[in-house]
């Protein structure tokens, strides 16, 4: 049976959990007439399924990737995937500095790879 590469299962595992995350954390500000401890309580079931998914991802990838690099890349899913999110579930438009905030997250994101 084949594998699939480290590469590829971490960094999937990483955008999949990062979805839930982005959905836990920032989902409930669409419903502003929740009662907080349903939120709570609701961002939290949605977190058990992030944790699911970014322990695995973390344990596969490490020695693959160092520490420093795991969190580099899950930062920068974090914007990717919270980008489209805020656009096209929050309605909020993503203006010109916050492109250029996450062009240097991402700059930052070079020195962490560059092998140097």
């Amino acid at each position: 049976m084949p594998t699939l590469p480290v590469p590829f299962v971490t960094i999937g595992l990483l955008l999949v959990s990062n979805i839930f995350m982005t959905f836990a954390w920032y989902g409930h500000l669409k419903y502003k007439g929740a009662p907080l401890l349903v939120v709570i309580l609701t961002s939290w079931g949605i977190a058990l399924f992030e944790y699911m998914l970014m322990v695995p991802a973390n344990r596969i990838g490490h020695g693959y990737f160092s520490a420093a690099e795991l969190k580099t890349i899950q930062e920068v899913i974090t914007l990717f995937v919270f980008a489209i999110f805020s656009v096209f579930f929050l309605k909020e438009p993503l203006t010109w500095n916050h492109i250029v905030g996450f062009g240097f997250i991402a700059l930052g994101a070079f020195f962490i790879f560059h092998r140097w």
